[in-house]
């Protein structure tokens, strides 16, 4: 299936606009099946499916008003993170936005202010390019809605903000959809494509509608090798093919637990899932590791956790050292006591971020 969202004549007379702004609150997500190799534009080697979070989450406002002049060639951009300038963000979403320009050509119009902040460290392992992506996806396709009224159906209107987002970073597409999301072909889920995500809501069983995930930070630090450069490092990894075909085998194992509820498979799966990202990062060309020794600490006290208590708590990991524990609501008062009792001390600063399945985006 193929999708072409360029449109020349989404312009405006600006002489008749009034400045404005928009907003968005759009939340990380985490990655059960692991997207991790790309090609193409922003296109996955292989299916992926995600948790999408609640408390993890990006807050980001677009503020517009007519441009001045008539030298409309470079968008103009003024980027706050946090309340202050961050000229390297401002780089990296100047560069997005050029490069969506023939999707909302009438960005060139517009003088914009974007102004972002995360509820959690960026850079660190959380997929915050997932939230703040997202968010300024939902920004672009609100705003231009306002402007021309071209989207007011939901469904039209997050299958163009995922892809959009996609554009900015592959698994921020996952981010636009509530509970579980799919981003990729693969034969056994309707609907999936390699262009934009869709929601998975195929009889998922009502134990992981209301899944827990506490989110261990072990280093607040950000990471010595960026997602996007070790996306591109798959390329010449000598496991990449063995490595895709495994994910998609993997997300069909994971299809029947999903259904039946059985948290074992689930977690046997997920932790597979997460050994596997970090051990590809390390069988790289430069190889490089991401965890830190309180990684694998805390992953030995998961385990004998699980093993001596009989509980279904398992881990997983992004591109980065912190710790993700997912389990079912029913064991949550059990699994939060072990975490304050006998895992903070592993974190730094003592931090955690208690965080569950969450519902989606949210305009503000």
């Amino acid at each position: 299936m193929t999708i072409d969202y360029k449109n020349p004549k989404l312009v405006i007379e600006t002489s008749k606009l009034e400045p404005g702004e928009v907003a968005w609150r759009s939340p990380s997500n985490l990655a059960i099946i692991k997207y991790w190799g790309k090609h193409g534009l922003q296109l996955p080697r292989n299916p992926s499916i995600s948790f999408t979070l609640d408390s993890a989450y990006t807050d980001t406002k677009l503020e517009y008003q007519p441009r001045k002049g008539v030298d409309h060639q470079r968008i103009e951009l003024d980027f706050f993170f946090d309340n202050a300038p961050n000229p390297a963000f401002a780089a990296k979403v100047q560069k997005f936005l050029e490069g969506v320009a023939d999707i909302f050509p009438f960005l060139r119009q517009l003088k914009l202010v974007i102004r972002s902040t995360n509820s959690f460290p960026h850079s660190s392992g959380i997929a915050s390019s997932a939230s703040s992506m997202s968010a300024l996806a939902l920004c672009l396709c609100s705003l231009e809605d306002a402007l021309f009224n071209t989207l007011n159906d939901d469904e039209g209107f997050r299958r163009k903000a995922s892809y959009v987002a996609r554009l900015g970073s592959g698994s921020a597409c996952r981010s636009i959809f509530a509970g579980l999301a799919e981003w990729g072909e693969i034969g056994e889920i309707e609907g999936a494509s390699d262009l934009y995500a869709i929601p998975f809501e195929e009889e998922v069983h009502e134990v992981f509608q209301s899944y827990n995930d506490a989110i261990l930070i072990v280093s607040k630090g950000e990471k010595s090798v960026s997602s996007r450069a070790g996306h591109a490092l798959m390329d010449n990894n000598p496991y990449a093919d063995s490595r895709y075909q495994q994910a998609r085998q993997r997300l069909r194992n994971l299809l029947g637990p999903l259904r039946t509820g059985n948290v074992e498979e689930f977690g046997n799966i997920l932790e597979s899932e997460a050994m596997t990202l970090h051990a590809l990062m390390m069988a790289s060309s430069p190889p490089y590791i991401l965890i830190k020794p309180n990684t694998l600490l805390l992953i030995d006290k998961v385990r004998a956790f699980r093993e001596s208590t009989g509980q279904p708590l398992y881990f997983s990991l992004d591109a980065g050292p912190n710790l993700h524990l997912l389990y079912p609501e029913v064991i949550k008062a059990s699994v939060e006591e072990f975490i304050k009792n006998e895992l903070l001390s592993y974190c730094e600063s003592g931090q955690w971020i208690a965080d569950r399945v969450g519902k989606g985006p949210l305009q503000l």
